[in-house]
C-alpha cells in the first residue's frame, strides 16, 4: 500500500512507520512541519473546549474535582497536565490578543503560559496603560518558527527591569517565591524553585557544610559532581529536620516518612514474600507503599525497616483493617493509621489526593447514629467530602457502601451512570 503526503497528517499512525520509506526527505520534512501545526491547532481547540466546560460544569466534572482532573481521568493525560490546560483557558479570557495569537497557532502552549503569567502579575512599577505594548513585545518574541522560550524570558526580564519600582526589588520580593514538587513517570521527584535572596541565602547556608567534597578514607578525592553533592546534602537536611524538628501535625499525625507493607513481604526470606497465599495476587507482593509517591521496592522498604518505628494494623482476609477503639465520634490516631492503610488517600474513584489532605468521613452520619468504626468510615479529600454533604451546583448524589471485601464502594448518581454500577475505591493506582 502506497502512502501519500496528504494522508500522513490526516490519517492514522497505525502501520505508517512501515510505509514512510516511500516519501522523499523533502516530503518527510513537510509532513513533520504539518503535523506540528496540526498539534498546535488541536491544542488550541482543546484549551477552548475545556475552558467552556469549566464555565458550565456538569455532574461528571464536579465529581472529578474540576475540569482539569476530569480531563485527565478520561484521557491519557496526567492530572497536573489537565489542570494546566484548564488554567490556561481561564487565564486567556482577560487577554484576547494573546488568546487570538494562540488560537491561530502562532504561539505555543508553553509560551502562552509565560505571557499570561506575566500579564497576571506584572511588575509593580508598570502602569496599566503599558500593558498592551508589553503584550505586543511578548507576542513578537513568541511568534514564528524562530520563537524560543529564551527569547520570551529575555523580554520578560527586560520589562521587569524597565518597570522596576522603588518598593520591593525582585530579589527581595517574597510574593514571587515558588516551589514545585512533582513525581515523574518512573517514580522519581522533580523539584523546581524560585526564591527571594534571603530565602536562598538561608538554603545555601544550611546546605553549605552538607555539600562540601568529602575525600575517601584513603585520601581519594570525592568523585561526586556538584549537583550530586547538593542532592545528597538536601536529603540529609530533610532527614535531620524530620528527626529533630518540632514539625507539628500533618493529617492527624506528625509528618515523617511512612511506608506500608505486608508483614510477609517485609520478611528477610524472599520465599515468604513471593509465594502467593490462597486467593492472593502476585501484584500485591514484594512492594511497599508511600502515601505521597506510591510504590517502593521491597528491598528499599526492608532497608528502612532496619531502623524505624513499626506500627501494626490488623487486617482481615480481604486486606481491610479491623476496628480500633470505635467508641468516640472523632477518629482516633489508630483508626486513621488503619484508614490510610486501607484507602491510601482519598478513596473517591479517580482522585489522587494523598492521605495528609483527607478527612475521615462517616458514611452514616454520626448525628444519625453512625458509629466511628472502620465499616462506617472512609477517607475523602476536602472537595469530595463536601460533595458527599451536597456540594453546591451538584444535582446528583453519590452513595458509599462497604462491600463484602470490607472496603468502600461508590455508587454514582443517575446523572453520571443511569445504571448506577458500583465503583471500587480508588486504590488500584496506588498499590
Amino acid at each position: 500500500m502506497s502512502v501519500l503526503l496528504s494522508d500522513v497528517v490526516s490519517g492514522s499512525a497505525v502501520g505508517l512507520r512501515g510505509r514512510l520509506w516511500q516519501l522523499s526527505a523533502a516530503e518527510l520534512r513537510e509532513a513533520a512541519v504539518s503535523a506540528s501545526a496540526e498539534i498546535l491547532r488541536l491544542e488550541a481547540i482543546r484549551v477552548a473546549v475545556v475552558d467552556e466546560l469549566s464555565l458550565r460544569p456538569d455532574d461528571q466534572v464536579i465529581a472529578s474535582r474540576g475540569v482539569g482532573a476530569w480531563l485527565a481521568a478520561n484521557t491519557m493525560l496526567q492530572v497536573r497536565d489537565g489542570k494546566k490546560i484548564a488554567a490556561l483557558g481561564a487565564a486567556l479570557r482577560p487577554f484576547p490578543a494573546v488568546a487570538a495569537r494562540f488560537d491561530c497557532g502562532d504561539c505555543s502552549f508553553d509560551h502562552a503560559v509565560l505571557i499570561v503569567s506575566f500579564c497576571e502579575s506584572p511588575p509593580k512599577g508598570m502602569p496599566d496603560e503599558a500593558m498592551p505594548r508589553c503584550i505586543d513585545l511578548l507576542l513578537a518574541a513568541a511568534s514564528g518558527v524562530e520563537a524560543t522560550t529564551t527569547k520570551v524570558r529575555n523580554v520578560i526580564a527586560t520589562l521587569e527591569r524597565i518597570f522596576e519600582s522603588d518598593e520591593i526589588p525582585p530579589a527581595e520580593d517574597v510574593d514571587r517565591n515558588e516551589l514545585r514538587i512533582a513525581s515523574t513517570l518512573n517514580g522519581r521527584v522533580v523539584v523546581r524553585g524560585d526564591f527571594d535572596a534571603l530565602t536562598g541565602e538561608m538554603l545555601l547556608s544550611a546546605l553549605s557544610n552538607l555539600t562540601m567534597p568529602t575525600p575517601a578514607p584513603d585520601g581519594t578525592p570525592d568523585a561526586r559532581s556538584a549537583a550530586k553533592r547538593t542532592a545528597d546534602g538536601f536529603t540529609e537536611l530533610i532527614r535531620r529536620y524530620l528527626d529533630c524538628a518540632n514539625t507539628g501535625m500533618d493529617g492527624g499525625q506528625r509528618p515523617h516518612v511512612n511506608v506500608h507493607i505486608n508483614a510477609r513481604d517485609l520478611a528477610e526470606h524472599r520465599d515468604c514474600a513471593t509465594t502467593p497465599t490462597d486467593g492472593g495476587s502476585v501484584s500485591d507482593l514484594d512492594v511497599g507503599h508511600m502515601p505521597w509517591l506510591g510504590p517502593l521496592s521491597v528491598s528499599q522498604t526492608r532497608l528502612l525497616g532496619c531502623d524505624c518505628f513499626l506500627s501494626t494494623v490488623l487486617l482481615d482476609d480481604h486486606g481491610a483493617p479491623l476496628d480500633a477503639k470505635p467508641g468516640k465520634r472523632l477518629v482516633t490516631a489508630e483508626q486513621r493509621v488503619a484508614l490510610i492503610a486501607r484507602d491510601k488517600g482519598c478513596a473517591f474513584p479517580g482522585c489522587t489526593c494523598v492521605p495528609a489532605w483527607t478527612d475521615a468521613h462517616h458514611i452514616r452520619h454520626w448525628a444519625n447514629g453512625g458509629p466511628t468504626v472502620m465499616n462506617n468510615l472512609v477517607l475523602l479529600c476536602r472537595s469530595h467530602h463536601r460533595l458527599m454533604h451536597r456540594k453546591s451546583g451538584f444535582v446528583g448524589k453519590w452513595e458509599i457502601r462497604i462491600g463484602v471485601d470490607n472496603k468502600p464502594w461508590f455508587i454514582p448518581p443517575p446523572s453520571i451512570d443511569p445504571q448506577q454500577h458500583p465503583r471500587p475505591a480508588n486504590t488500584t493506582f496506588k498499590t
